[in-house]
């Protein structure tokens, strides 16, 4: 019963976490970052190019971190059975 709860909240973490990192942190954060640089007196173009890096590769992002708790989550399910 526990390890059921335990792979089942792995799972949700998972989804969560890859949202966390895929939306916010990834394609917001990184549209962020670009109008930054852009209203910025000076552009700095490591920074600039780091924001539109984050939002080209943010699905990716977003896919690999909610991969990382959700693997394990679900090797938890199937050994259930």
């Amino acid at each position: 019963m526990i390890r059921m709860i335990l792979g089942i909240l792995l799972m949700i973490a998972g989804v969560a976490l890859g949202l966390y990192c895929g939306v916010w942190w990834a394609f917001i954060g990184g549209i962020i970052q670009v109008v930054e640089q852009i209203r910025a007196e000076t552009i700095d173009a490591h920074l600039l190019a780091f924001g539109i890096a984050r939002i080209v590769f943010a699905a990716a992002i977003g896919w690999l971190s909610g991969l990382i708790l959700i693997f394990p989550g679900y090797g938890i399910l199937k050994s259930l059975n």
